[in-house]
C-alpha cells in the first residue's frame, strides 16, 4: 500500500513537471505574474483567490477593467486559468457571469489597442544613419545596427532576436538562414528557420552587419546579441528620439510590425509574410496589410481636385 501510494505521489509530481514544463519559462513566469496580482486583490477583500470562482474572477474583472486594456483582461483570465490547472483545480472561465461581464465592458471600453507603431523603410533608414553619425564606442554601433537591421529584415519578436544563438545561424552564398528554436506561437517546440538575404545596399543589409559585429567580437559560440527583450525596446526609443521620432511612439514589436507592414506595401502576398514573422493566424498579418493599403487603395485617390 505504501508503495501504490508513493507511485502516485510521484506520478503527480511528473504531471505538475509535465504541465510547467508545456509552457515557456518567460510564458509561465507571465502567468504566475498576473495570478500575483490577482492574489493580491484577493487577499485584500478577504476573497479566495485559490481556488476561485467565477463570481470572484468576474469581479476582480470590473476591477481591472478602469485602469487596463481589454487585451490585458483576456490574458489575466488565461493566466489565472493556467495556475489553477497547474494547481489541481477546475475554473469555469466560460461561465455566463465572466463572459457576460466582459461583454459589457468590450461595449464600453471597445476592444482597440494603441499598439506601438511599426518602424517603416523611411524611418528604418534615418535610424541606422544616426546610429554611424553620434558619438559612441564603435563596438555599440556595430551591434546595435545589427539588432535593428536583423530584427527588422526577420521580422523577429524580441524574445527571438535576444535568443539567437551563433549555433542557430548558417550562413550561405544567398545570405543567412536562422534557425528560431522556440517561439510564442511555437510553445511545442519545433522551431523554425528564417532566411534574410543580402541587400545591394550594404548600407542596410542585415546580413553584412550581422557578419561585421560576430567578426568584431570573434563570436564562435553562444548568444548573438547578449541583451535583454526590454533592452531591444529601449535601444529603439533610445535611436528614435535621436533620429526627431516620438519614443514613446516606437518599442521593440516596431521592428516586426514594421517588416510586415513594410512587406505589404511593397506587394508581398500575405502567405510570405506570415512565413517569415511565424504566425499562425492571418488577423494580426490582415491588421499590418489594411495599415500598409491605408493610402495606397484609398478611395480619395479616383478623385481629382
Amino acid at each position: 500500500m505504501k508503495n501504490l501510494v508513493a507511485d502516485l505521489k510521484n506520478l503527480e509530481l511528473e504531471t505538475l513537471k509535465n504541465l510547467k514544463n508545456s509552457k515557456a519559462g518567460n510564458t509561465l513566469r507571465a502567468y504566475q505574474s498576473d495570478f500575483k496580482d490577482f492574489s493580491s486583490f484577493c487577499a485584500k477583500n478577504g476573497l479566495n483567490s485559490m481556488p476561485t470562482e467565477p463570481k470572484i474572477l468576474s469581479i476582480y474583472l470590473t476591477h481591472l477593467a478602469t485602469t487596463s486594456k481589454y487585451s490585458t483582461l483576456k490574458r489575466r483570465i488565461a493566466s489565472i486559468s493556467v495556475i489553477h490547472k497547474m494547481k489541481g483545480h477546475y475554473l469555469d472561465t466560460k461561465h455566463p457571469i465572466i463572459m457576460e461581464n466582459l461583454q459589457g465592458i468590450k461595449r464600453v471600453k471597445g476592444t482597440n489597442q494603441k499598439a506601438k507603431k511599426p518602424l517603416l523603410i523611411n524611418d528604418l533608414k534615418i535610424i541606422i544613419n544616426q546610429i554611424d553619425e553620434i558619438f559612441q564606442a564603435e563596438k555599440k554601433k556595430l551591434r546595435d545596427k545589427a539588432l535593428i537591421l536583423i530584427g527588422f529584415s526577420g521580422g523577429f519578436r524580441r524574445s527571438e532576436l535576444v535568443n539567437i544563438y551563433y549555433e542557430d545561424l548558417e550562413f550561405v552564398n544567398e545570405g543567412v538562414k536562422i534557425f528560431i528554436k522556440r517561439s510564442k506561437t511555437d510553445q511545442s517546440g519545433e522551431g523554425m528557420i528564417k532566411a534574410i538575404p543580402y541587400f545591394d545596399n550594404k548600407i542596410f543589409c542585415p546580413v553584412t552587419k550581422l557578419k561585421d559585429w560576430i567578426n568584431f567580437l570573434e563570436i564562435k559560440s553562444g548568444k548573438v546579441f547578449d541583451l535583454s527583450d526590454k533592452s531591444v525596446a529601449l535601444i529603439i526609443k533610445k535611436y528614435a528620439l535621436l533620429s526627431g521620432l516620438n519614443p514613446n511612439k516606437y518599442g521593440g514589436h516596431s521592428l516586426r510590425s514594421g517588416f510586415a507592414t513594410s512587406a505589404a506595401e511593397f506587394g508581398a502576398e500575405e502567405r510570405n509574410i506570415m512565413a517569415m514573422t511565424g504566425h499562425k493566424t492571418t488577423q494580426m498579418v490582415r491588421r499590418y496589410i489594411q495599415e500598409a493599403n491605408l493610402f495606397k487603395n484609398n478611395a480619395l485617390n479616383k478623385i481629382k481636385l
